[in-house]
């Protein structure tokens, strides 16, 4: 089977996944989850979305600038109860801060996956200062906790937060750009220091996402408030109505998490 049959085939599965759970939430008056979606999976949620907003949904994915999320199905209003995501923070951090190495979000991701646990349990992994947060479904807290000890050639500790709210929260850099339209290639170019050929490669290559949507036209328009993930590069959000400068361009403020 070549890979776009493997792809077409998993999109599918996700499909009838995504239904399969919103059906059980709204027939047994419950709430069901998904596991952690990428990207690319939340624009397959996306585009299923007007067949499932019958049951009710909310995205979380520990924190409010998350890029992997999972799904909650099911409406508080209606069920008269609200139920958490099945999600914690893990905190791994150096045996030794002294010895340990820089350490970056593919080192950590390496030595997860090494454990033999699936994707889809794993959430955003905010590396940084030789230490990293993760985020994953509680089912599987305690594996990690007793099984991730080395990360490259650092020896770490795994420890569950009390509280997911207590986790500090990225800051980003707010800056300001001049562009000549709001067409989110212009945009994109400006923000992460892009040609516009290597613009136009990534949303050729599919890598660029606006609201956890896949983003195929490079000259639709942006509007504030939305966010623009770049694979590989990062994601910002427009926070400020555009003001017209002397030159005939469009100034804006924009935060930019690295």
């Amino acid at each position: 089977m070549d890979k776009s049959h493997s792809n077409e085939k998993e999109i599918q599965q996700l499909k009838n996944r995504l239904h399969d759970l919103a059906d059980k939430s709204y027939q047994q008056s419950c709430y069901t989850f998904t596991g952690f979606l990428g990207l690319s999976e939340q624009d397959v949620f996306w585009r299923e979305e007007p067949g499932l907003r019958y049951a009710g949904y909310c995205l979380n994915g520990g924190f409010e600038t998350a890029e992997r999320v999972m799904i909650r199905f099911g409406n508080a209003g209606e069920l008269g109860y609200e139920v958490e995501f099945p999600l914690v923070c893990i905190q791994i951090q150096p045996l030794a801060m002294k010895f340990a190495e820089e350490l970056s979000h593919r080192d950590f991701l390496g030595a997860l996956m090494n454990l033999g646990i699936e994707r889809s349990t794993i959430g955003d992994i905010k590396a940084g200062e030789k230490r990293a947060c993760l985020f994953c479904l509680d089912t599987i807290a305690d594996f990690i906790c007793g099984n991730l000890d080395q990360v490259k050639h650092t020896r770490v500790k795994c420890t569950v937060a009390e509280n997911v709210m207590d986790i500090p929260q990225e800051e980003p850099e707010t800056i300001c750009v001049q562009v000549p339209s709001l067409r989110v290639d212009a945009v994109m170019a400006k923000v992460c220091n892009l040609s516009r050929d290597r613009s136009l490669d990534l949303f050729r290559a599919g890598k660029v996402y606006v609201n956890g949507r896949l983003c195929e036209n490079n000259s639709r328009q942006l509007k504030c408030g939305e966010t623009v993930n770049a694979r590989g590069y990062g994601k910002f959000i427009l926070i400020g109505e555009p003001r017209e400068t002397r030159k005939g361009k469009l100034a804006m403020d924009v935060a930019v998490y690295r």
